[in-house]
């Protein structure tokens, strides 16, 4: 088989068939298929596309090109959440424990930040101590005893989509649906849970801009997990404007305990309980949505839901004494507030905007080399849909280094205040 015959094969619009992936596959991670021909491939499938048993088998061929996760051992149902990245989207924090206080196990591959905030693991990280590596057996005996645990990929995880997503990223041949589709979906599948609920935000601050295509993305996700015997839901949500208050990783593990103890924010309670009652009910640990709604908030009420947090950091080698006094966790040096400079209502916060100036005062990574500082960031006083007056607190910048007046100037830029109220999108759009 020539790889030539592949690209050309793309090139005229017709589908590869299972042999034609396998060989693609298998050749660039062994290195017998070099990058510029990969990327001439990926190149013909921006603009032919690929089927639904293309992509299937795209997915299924990454998963086996290294380890997958063995979770038999884990006892009932496993669960397994991924959202498509946003900015202050501390989700997991908080969904993870209320589930596991539900009864539903939550075994959990994370990843780090690259762009905006740190990832899962980095906010982890932000307490004192915490282990996101556990050995393969650790990390199912803990998932047996607590029902939860959140680490980093171990082992060779999808060796395929490491090689072939660096690639991407410099070639112009990251948006395509399929190829997103199967990246995310090789790691989920590898990772071993039963159940996947997935996240799918679009808006201003996510990687799709359309509603239109978030739902491509998520129909294509759910149909390659059905494929592979998995059970999968799949929610479209907004980040037109941060998730949440904060922006940062000790500041976002604050939020997440604040919600554990039932003091969150409004948009943040509402994502963390539709996404928790889809794993309820896909688990069969509750009949419906308002049954799983019922158990979550119970399990938030009667504290369990913070006692499963408070039970994971312990186990992962973490300070305890900063989930039940989240005023403990790392401070930054400075704090400056911003004001409002005009009375009006709040119509929009650019989550783009804030992502990017977050992570120039450190909150996020421009690049894999970069440190994190895991105690600045910003904290939102006022969100869309609020009223203010001028003088008002707008934002709590967390910070060690001066803030320069392009940068306070783009802050205040972020938002915008009208007049007259303005007509705000759901959070949720839809529940596929």
């Amino acid at each position: 088989m020539l790889f030539t015959d592949l690209i050309e094969k793309k090139k005229k619009g017709l589908a590869l068939d299972t042999e034609e992936i396998s060989f693609w596959i298998k050749g660039y991670v062994d290195g017998t298929i070099p990058d510029y021909q990969v990327s001439a491939l990926l190149m013909a499938i921006i603009f032919q596309g690929m089927d639904d048993r293309e992509t299937l088998d795209l997915t299924m061929a990454m998963m086996h090109s290294g380890d997958v996760m063995d979770l038999s051992a884990i006892e009932g149902i496993k669960a397994d959440k991924h959202s498509t990245g946003g900015v202050g989207d501390k989700t997991s924090l908080v969904l993870g424990p209320m589930t596991a206080a539900c009864g539903v196990r939550l075994a959990k591959m994370s990843g780090r930040g690259l762009g905006f905030t740190g990832g899962t693991l980095d906010k982890l990280e932000s307490i004192p101590g915490f282990q996101v590596g556990l050995a393969p057996e650790d990390f199912v005996r803990q998932v047996n005893e607590l029902g939860i645990a959140i680490i980093g990929q171990t082992g060779n995880l999808v060796p395929a989509d490491k090689k072939m997503y660096a690639l991407r990223d410099v070639t112009g041949t990251v948006n395509s649906i399929p190829l997103i589709a199967s990246s995310i979906m090789s790691k989920k599948l590898a990772a071993g849970s039963d159940v996947i609920v997935l996240d799918v935000k679009y808006g201003q601050g996510a990687f799709m801009k359309t509603v239109e295509d978030a739902r491509k993305l998520a129909e294509t996700m759910i149909r390659i997990g059905r494929g592979a015997g998995r059970r999968v839901r799949a929610m479209i949500s907004s980040m037109e404007a941060p998730l949440g208050c904060a922006i940062g990783n000790a500041l976002e593990v604050q939020e997440a305990v604040m919600t554990l103890m039932g003091q969150g924010p409004q948009d943040l309670v509402e994502l963390c309980v539709t996404a928790g009652s889809l794993i309820l009910t896909e688990a069969g640990a509750a009949e419906d949505m308002a049954v799983a709604k019922e158990m979550l908030e119970k399990a938030v009420a009667d504290g369990s839901a913070l006692q499963k947090l408070e039970e994971m950091v312990k186990a992962q080698g973490g300070d305890v004494s900063v989930i039940r006094h989240p005023e403990k966790l790392e401070k930054a040096p400075c704090k400056t507030v911003v004001t409002s400079d005009r009375n009006g209502f709040i119509n929009g916060a650019d989550a783009l905007a804030l992502g990017r100036l977050a992570m120039q005062i450190g909150a996020g990574r421009a690049t894999k080399e970069d440190d994190i500082w895991h105690d600045v960031g910003l904290v939102l006083n006022a969100k869309p849909g609020d009223h203010v007056e001028k003088g008002d607190p707008l934002v709590t910048v967390h910070h060690r280094q001066a803030l320069t007046d392009d940068w306070m100037q783009a802050l205040k830029g972020a938002f915008r205040i009208d007049p007259e109220a303005g007509e705000l999108p759901p959070l949720i759009m839809d529940i596929l």
